[in-house]
C-alpha cells in the first residue's frame, strides 16, 4: 500500500471509529473533542484526527465552534421530532422505489437479513452486551437492504446520513420500557409489504415503525437540552 492509500486508509478508520464513539454514548453531547486526546488515544496523527472531524461535522454528529474547536452535536426534543419527519419522508422515498424496481436478488437480500434479525429477538434490549451489539449491526443492515435497490444515491446518502443521527438517539435513552412493543412484529410487517410490493402498506408500517420509537426516546432518560 502507498503512502496516499495508507493515508486515506487510517482516516476512514479513524472517522469510523470516532462515528460509533459518538453515536454509542461514549462521548457526550456537547463534550469537547480535544485533538490530541483523541490523537494519543486512537494512535494516528492529528491530521487523521481533524480529517476525521470535519467528516463528522458535515454528517451533523459534530458542531465545529469557532475559537473553541470540535464539539458533540447537541441534541434536543425539537431536533428528535423534525429528525424523524425527514426519515419518514426520506425512508419512504427509497423503499418505495426499492419495492418498484427491486428484483429477486433484492427480495433475497430482505428475506436474509429479516430472518437473521428475527432470530435475535429482542436482545436489544440488553444494553451493552455483545448480542445487543450484533441486533444493532443487524438492524441498520435491514433498513440498508430495504432501501438498497433505489436508484438515487443521493437519496441513500440522506438514508444513511437520518440513520445515523436516530441511531445516537437509540444509544443515548440508555434501558426503555419497551414492554408492550413487538420490534420483531413491526419489522416483519413492513418486510412482507414490501415483498408482496405492496408500497402504501410498506410505507404505513415503516412509519409506524419509526414514529414508534421516537414516542419512547421522548419519555426515556435522554439528556434533552430542551426540557
Amino acid at each position: 500500500m502507498n503512502d496516499i492509500a495508507e493515508h486515506k486508509s487510517r482516516t476512514a478508520r479513524t472517522y469510523e471509529l470516532l462515528r460509533d464513539a459518538i453515536v454509542e454514548a461514549r462521548h457526550a453531547p456537547g463534550e469537547k473533542l480535544r485533538i490530541d486526546h483523541l490523537s494519543r488515544e486512537l494512535d494516528v496523527s492529528s491530521g487523521a484526527i481533524r480529517e476525521a472531524l470535519s467528516r463528522l461535522t458535515a454528517d451533523g454528529l459534530v458542531v465545529a465552534e469557532p475559537q473553541k474547536g470540535f464539539v458533540v452535536a447537541p441534541i434536543s426534543r425539537r431536533d428528535l421530532k423534525e429528525l424523524t419527519d425527514v426519515r419518514i419522508e426520506v425512508e419512504g422515498r427509497c423503499l418505495a422505489e426499492s419495492i418498484e424496481t427491486g428484483d429477486l436478488d433484492w427480495e433475497g437480500r430482505v428475506l436474509s437479513i429479516h430472518h437473521r434479525l428475527s432470530s435475535l429477538g429482542d436482545v436489544y434490549k440488553l444494553s451493552g452486551t455483545p448480542d445487543a451489539r450484533r441486533w444493532h449491526e443487524l438492524h441498520e443492515e435491514f433498513h440498508h437492504q430495504l432501501t438498497s435497490a433505489c436508484q438515487n444515491r443521493w437519496w441513500l446518502r440522506l438514508r444513511r446520513q437520518l440513520y445515523i443521527q436516530s441511531e445516537r438517539y437509540r444509544r443515548l435513552s440508555g434501558p426503555v420500557d419497551e414492554s408492550d412493543r413487538d420490534i420483531v412484529a413491526e419489522h416483519t410487517l413492513i418486510a412482507d409489504a414490501a415483498l408482496a410490493r405492496d408500497t402504501e402498506a410498506a410505507l404505513r408500517h415503516m412509519k409506524d415503525h419509526l414514529s414508534r420509537t421516537t414516542a419512547i426516546l421522548l419519555t426515556s432518560r435522554i439528556p434533552f437540552t430542551d426540557d
